[in-house]
């Protein structure tokens, strides 16, 4: 749970937050007084980053909780969420087949997909072709 309440000339609200839901070092469900002025900037980016993972993990267990009750509903009535959806559970991919070879060792290889590896880069500055480090 978190309070906030504004003293006349504050830029920022004083708040409480009970512990339980931030980590601190007290006995949880203990509420805690914070100025956040009196915090430094990295305290003040430490909570921000706090609270958006708790946005993000509260917001991930909704979505868990809501699909588990659809998979329940669908199979209560003889179904499985992916028929009534038409929409494949997963899809398989298969690896990327290498295309070129570093020519100190051929074991290390690159698709031609994504960012170019080092030894690519380096070879191409030193006046080599692409065709020249082919598999």
């Amino acid at each position: 749970m978190i309070s906030m309440s504004f003293s006349p000339g504050c830029a920022l609200p004083a708040m409480r937050l009970e512990t339980h839901h931030w980590g601190l070092k007290k006995q949880p469900g203990v509420e805690v007084d914070m100025n956040l002025n009196d915090l430094s900037l990295k305290e003040l980016k430490d909570l921000q980053s706090q609270i958006a993972k708790a946005i993000a993990s509260f917001e991930d267990r909704r979505k868990k909780q809501a699909l588990a009750e659809l998979e329940d509903i669908a199979r209560a009535k003889g179904f499985s969420l992916s028929e009534l959806t038409g929409v494949a559970s997963s899809r398989k991919t298969t690896p990327s087949v290498a295309k070129y070879a570093n020519p100190a060792n051929r074991s290390d290889t690159w698709s031609g997909r994504g960012r170019k590896p080092r030894w690519f880069i380096e070879a191409m500055a030193a006046g080599r072709k692409p065709e020249d480090l082919a598999v």
